[in-house]
């Protein structure tokens, strides 16, 4: 494609400087992890790092990663189990359910294996990545997935059905 640009420039002629503020938001992220106690583990060939939370309701695995050139952190929470194919149905209805209303995040499942996962995210475009813009992605969705947790597992493995799981869980 002639004419593409990233950043108003041609694309292909990006520099180090072009990512300067994604590169510091990479270090402010690590930093913040491993202050904040999440013994994050550097992915290879990525800025991104793995880590696990423990809830109330289990123990979660975790993936916080940072597109230097998007300048946009990502934050993934997978459930600790995936769905039985048998289950498909009912989990997607209920993390439907469970979306809709959510101020912060998604749900997200993977219809080639039955992982379940939320996903929390933050353009810093133009602005340097704070602790604080960290904790705010970060917390909502090891919150939230460690709240649902319980319903997705009832509709896997408890014979409930997505609607009831729900109202048990949002008190309707």
């Amino acid at each position: 494609m002639s004419g593409s640009t990233l950043n108003g420039r041609p694309a292909g002629s990006e520099s180090e400087n072009d990512y300067e503020n994604g590169m510091q938001a990479y270090a402010t992220l690590n930093q913040f992890l491993q202050d904040d106690g999440w013994h994050p583990q550097p992915v290879e060939d990525r800025h991104a790092f793995h880590m696990f939370f423990r809830g109330n309701n289990g123990e979660t695995h975790c993936f916080a990663r940072v597109r230097i050139d998007l300048e946009q952190l990502m934050f993934y929470v997978a459930a600790p189990v995936k769905a039985p194919e048998a289950t498909f149905g009912a989990v997607v209805e209920f993390l439907t359910r469970a979306n809709y209303g959510l101020r912060i995040g998604n749900f997200e499942f993977d219809y080639s294996d039955g992982e379940i996962r939320y996903k929390s995210s933050l353009d810093f475009e133009k602005v340097s990545l704070s602790p604080q813009l960290i904790k705010n992605t970060i917390y909502p969705a090891v919150s939230t997935m460690d709240r649902y947790l319980p319903g997705i597992m009832s509709v896997m493995y408890g014979g409930k059905t997505a609607e009831e799981a729900i109202n048990e869980i949002e008190g309707q």
